[in-house]
């Protein structure tokens, strides 16, 4: 069975926000591949995962005794005059290549990018956020504070935004979709009208109904949004594919017999491809191309939240924190590891013995003698390792310059290199971190502004399921953000004393003291 979309053009839909068959297979099979190419890339070069060499792959004959038995993810990166390797676009190894007489060389791989992601992350979410309701009515306002923080709790809090935050910043863009839990434990694929079931009684039975929505959080690999032919900020339709793996094996083509070297058989996990498609008025799922679930969304919308990392005009797609760091992080690992070749040749002692029968056998140890009846025979000593000045001159303006790229100095990650008497007061320590304080206020509204339209998200999917009627007007929020910076308490309470005798509503020195 193929895909069949005629749900979703029934509606009086023009032609442009209708949904076509073949659109979405070419979506899937075609421009998915060259999405999960490139955002696989900026993961791999985030988590820089390691892989045992088997002695039997290709392009593993030359090992030479100076090499790791295992390989990188950020080696893609690194010249073949080190690696011995060749590798293509897709990031498996080029066989037949001119490279396969040449050995694999010391390879110095420094995640310079997985600790600045992680800073940064930390400076954005590493405190928790205070929510508060516009709504007029005070009641309502903190009855809406209550729901939106029991909802967030229910998915993880400062844990789940933390997440957000690093999924966006690696791949430039992070999407919500809002889900609906059954008290059972089964999942909708959307909320389905009357799944709330009947209207609350009291408050509490509606923040039980909202613990059950679901936030999930959506990697880019996945992501194949249809937007609006004449606005890229409009999403017409949500799709998402990705490999679901069962906890049975695939014995499709029959039994399985092979046995390994333990004695157990050997099998393939079970896998399927999943095709989810989220409208404003209905969604499906279809399984290896099979529907296998379909119903109604009334919220009327597409229940997505897109949340990018940088603004990134035109593009649906927000500026990634790692790409931009890939090429100054290859040369620095490029010269990390030529030093350790260098290192490796030129720190221990080498004798050339002239005019001495088997010198290559002899032991070269304390207390030892040779003898020769040679007059000509000599042994000269050369080797050790004289530094290379110029070499660490070239890593450090390599350092500086990711620190340039990246907006995150080492001192935000607590390495201060001396530095110490240039952060003796609050104002030198904040132009000190000029450039990742810069850059968190800017992620901050990014992420505010998500988080706003999430939360109004999930008031309207209340109102729509008779769980907690309210109008758009008290759908909107405030978000008060903490210093990333450490601060004096004494300080602070101070500073608030006399924002209260300036005449400052109590209400906002509390908010900000986040209380």
């Amino acid at each position: 069975m193929a895909y069949d979309f005629s749900v979703f053009n029934e509606n009086d839909l023009n032609e442009q926000q209708k949904l076509d068959e073949e659109f979405v297979v070419w979506l899937v099979n075609e421009k998915a591949l060259d999405v999960n190419l490139h955002f696989e890339k900026l993961w791999s070069y985030y988590r820089n995962e390691m892989r045992e060499i088997s002695t039997t792959a290709a392009g593993t004959s030359q090992i030479s005794e100076t090499a790791r038995p295992y390989r990188q993810s950020q080696e893609y990166g690194l010249p073949s005059r080190i690696t011995g390797v060749n590798y293509s676009f897709y990031g498996g190894i080029m066989i037949g290549s001119p490279t396969e007489s040449i050995q694999r060389k010391e390879v110095v791989i420094e995640n310079d990018i997985a600790w600045r992601i992680d800073t940064m992350v930390d400076f954005l979410f590493g405190k928790s956020i205070n929510i508060t309701s516009c709504a007029a009515n005070e009641k309502r306002a903190q009855e809406i504070q209550q729901i939106l923080n029991t909802v967030l709790d229910a998915n993880g809090g400062a844990t789940y935004l933390q997440q957000l935050a690093m999924l966006g910043s690696i791949y430039g863009f992070v999407d919500v979709i809002l889900r609906w839990c059954e008290p059972s434990g089964g999942r909708q694929n959307n909320i389905e009208g009357g799944t709330a079931g009947s209207e609350p009684e009291n408050f509490y039975e509606v923040l039980e109904k909202a613990r059950q929505i679901t936030l999930e959080a959506i990697e880019a690999p996945r992501s194949l949004p249809v937007l609006d032919e004449n606005d890229y900020h409009e999403m017409n339709y949500y799709i998402q594919h990705y490999w679901q793996q069962h906890n049975k094996l695939d014995n499709e083509q029959g039994p399985v017999q092979t046995i390994n070297h333990r004695g157990c058989r050997v099998g393939r996990q079970k896998e399927t491809h999943n095709v989810e498609v989220i409208g404003p008025n209905y969604w499906q799922r279809y399984q290896d191309e099979e529907l296998v679930a379909m119903g109604r969304n009334p919220l009327g919308v597409v229940p997505v939240v897109h949340i990018q990392n940088m603004p990134l005009p035109l593009h649906y797609e927000g500026q990634s924190d790692v790409e931009p760091l890939i090429p100054l992080q290859d040369e620095l690992n490029t010269r990390l590891s030529d030093r350790a070749s260098r290192i490796t040749f030129q720190s221990f002692k080498m004798y050339l013995g002239k005019g001495i029968e088997g010198f290559e056998n002899r032991l070269v140890a304390p207390g030892r003698m040779w003898s020769t009846e040679n007059p000509d025979a000599s042994i000269e000593e050369f080797g050790g390792d004289p530094g290379s000045p110029s070499e660490e001159t070239h890593i450090e303006h390599i350092r500086e310059a990711i620190d340039k790229a990246s907006g995150v100095a080492s001192v935000a990650a607590g390495i201060l290199k001396g530095r110490v008497g240039n952060l003796t007061s609050a104002v030198a320590l904040k132009v000190t971190l000029m450039g990742v304080l810069s850059k968190t206020e800017r992620k901050r509204k990014n992420y505010g502004q998500g988080i706003a339209e999430l939360s109004r998200l999930i008031l309207l999917a209340l109102d729509k399921t008779g769980v907690y009627p309210n109008r758009p007007e008290e759908r909107e929020i405030n978000i008060h953000w903490p210093s990333p910076l450490p601060e004096n308490m004494i300080e602070k309470l101070q500073e608030a004393s006399l924002k209260k005798e300036l005449g400052v509503p109590q209400e906002q020195i509390l908010k900000e003291l986040g209380y």
